[in-house]
Order: C-alpha cells, then structure tokens, then sequence
C-alpha cells in the first residue's frame, strides 16, 4: 500500500466530499480534511507522523472557522492507536483515553485501515472516511487482482 493508492482512494470519494462542502446538510463549515493512515501500521512499530499516507483538505483553506486538519489527525491518531473507530472509544472504550485524546467522531478504523475525516457532523466525517477506507480496501484488491498469476506481491 502506498500514497498513490491513498490518493486514489480520496479520489473515488471525492463527489462525497465535493457535496459535503457545498451543502449545510451535512454541516457548516464548508470544509473537510481527510487523513489516511499506513494500512497495517501500528503504534509499536512507528511514530504517528510517519504512519500518515495521505492528506488532503477540500474547501477554502483560508476561511476555514476551525483547524480542520488538526482535528482529522486527532481522530486519526486516537482510532489509530486504539484500533478502532474513535466514536467506540469515545462510547465503549472511554479506559483507552488518555489526556489530549479527542472525543470528536470521525476517525474509523476498518479492517487495519484508519482513514479520519474533519469538517461536517461527526456522523458524515465518519461516513466519508469509511468510504474511503472501503475504497482504499477495493483498490488493494484490485492491484492483487493484477498480479494473481505471481507467487508474491511485489
């Protein structure tokens, strides 16, 4: 899995995102950032900064009301390092919080894949970032599709 997947991935849900920040329904803010981290990465293995694959922000960056991006990376940092999605912390795991962990949905983790998403009603980042994540998903099956008739990825 590399960065070019993870663009791709953005890419297939970008119609979503292009109408989550036109539209008040599913939030004001008119903005979203999106983080995509290293499939199969753990916090064991590698600091949080290096296990981020992509970003990519949507909407005017400079009249964003809030740090959007800032807030997708703490969702993806707490799903990440806990494993699973940052609402089920928030919600069944509240033990695995620690200070300076964020309580805001959004932040998904399917699969070993942790795609987090900032900018509209928790609900919709969660929404937006598992489309992601089940783009990410169909892309790698699709590169091992391409390569069935070798013994080993590449």
């Amino acid at each position: 899995m590399d960065e070019r997947l993870a663009r791709e991935a953005v890419a297939c849900a970008r119609p979503l995102f292009d109408r989550a920040v036109q539209t008040h329904d599913f939030g004001e803010s008119g903005a979203a950032h999106v983080v995509v981290m290293r499939p199969g990465s753990l916090p064991a293995q590698m600091r949080f900064e290096q296990a981020i694959l992509y970003e990519e922000s949507y909407g005017d960056v400079a009249r964003w009301d809030a740090d959007y991006a800032a807030y997708a990376r703490a969702k993806a940092r707490l799903a990440w390092t806990a494993q699973r999605d940052s609402q089920q912390v928030r919600d069944a795991a509240p033990h695995l919080l620690v200070a300076g962990d964020t309580l805001l949905g959004g932040g998904v983790h399917i699969d070993g894949m942790t795609v987090a998403v900032s900018g509209m009603h928790a609900w919709f980042d969660e929404a937006l970032a598992a489309s992601v994540a089940w783009f990410l998903r169909a892309l790698a099956k699709r590169e091992v599709a391409l390569r069935a008739k070798a013994a080993y990825l590449d």
